[in-house]
């Protein structure tokens, strides 16, 4: 029956309990559009829908917090970076944050801001050179592009500038997320002067050399449902233990990866087991950062 020069076919229909037959006209292209429609159909059924989809301005575009980019130079290369404050009468500690691997996204920019609001400065820079992804494959592509050495780099800089800021108290720590989850571990054995770390479903360090020189603790934020990265738990607590380092590795039951991104009560495909999970993980945060 297809015809893909746009010429008419005809299709003999018998039927049923006879031998009589109909024939009906019918134009290809017409043919050829319903097909083309019915797959369209069939394909978007079978996509994610908008697992990966931002969100977070409405928090940003309401907070009565002061949020801003900064440029921070890093040999010849500018590194943008955002930036909120608290609302304070003295200094506040100030807390690195690394993004999952979509980017420097208005969700990221959000978390900022709920640091902000438990009092500490939050400054998050951009790895990916203002690029965001939506999809998840784009995401990792880009995001495995970076290499660790580029990692500290970035992160150093800023850490300088955030020290550097008036009104910064002189306490640094570092939180990441999923990908930003593992770096932040990692950057806690790259910088003596952080007060803490804060891995939050990030891949945990595969060997002692990477823990050796930590000297804050390791706060860990895991989700139940999550082996790919739970599975790198109990070689790092033999690691962090056999060279006195404190590791603290709490896994929230129910939960998924990237709950809190999930279980975010914004997020317009909010998951009820992760936002029980982000709830009791920002309670255990929030007592956390009051040590800083």
């Amino acid at each position: 029956m297809s015809d893909m020069d746009g010429r008419t076919v005809r299709v003999t229909v018998r039927e049923s309990g006879g031998e009589r037959g109909q024939h009906l006209w019918i134009h290809s292209v017409a043919m050829k559009r319903l097909i083309f429609t019915c797959i369209c159909a069939l394909v978007a059924q079978s996509l994610p829908g908008q697992e990966y989809k931002d969100f977070g301005k409405d928090r940003l575009n309401s907070s009565p917090r002061h949020g801003e980019w900064v440029d921070i130079k890093s040999g010849e290369r500018i590194i943008k970076a955002f930036v909120v404050y608290p609302e304070r009468k003295d200094k506040a500690p100030a807390i690195l944050v690394i993004q999952e691997i979509f980017g420097l996204t208005d969700w990221l920019r959000s978390m900022c801001d709920e640091l902000a609001e438990n009092g500490v400065i939050a400054i998050a820079p951009d790895f990916l050179n203002g690029q965001k992804f939506e999809d998840a494959d784009g995401a990792r592509k880009a995001i495995s592009a970076v290499t660790d050495d580029q990692v500290k780099t970035v992160l150093d800089a800023t850490a300088d500038y955030a020290l550097k800021i008036p009104a910064c108290s002189g306490s640094i720590a570092v939180c990441g997320f999923c990908r930003g989850g593992g770096w932040a571990f990692m950057y806690a054995n790259d910088n003596q002067k952080l007060k803490a770390a804060y891995s939050l479903y990030g891949a945990a360090p595969d060997s002692g050399d990477k823990v050796k020189n930590i000297a804050c603790p390791v706060y860990g934020f895991y989700a139940e449902n999550d082996e790919r990265v739970n599975a790198t738990i109990p070689k790092a607590e033999e690691f962090m233990k056999s060279a006195g380092k404190r590791y603290e590795p709490v896994i929230y039951k129910g939960a998924g990866h990237g709950f809190m991104r999930s279980g975010e009560p914004n997020n317009p495909a909010i998951r009820e087991a992760d936002k029980k999970a982000r709830d009791e993980a920002w309670a255990r945060w929030k007592n956390l950062l009051k040590q800083l």
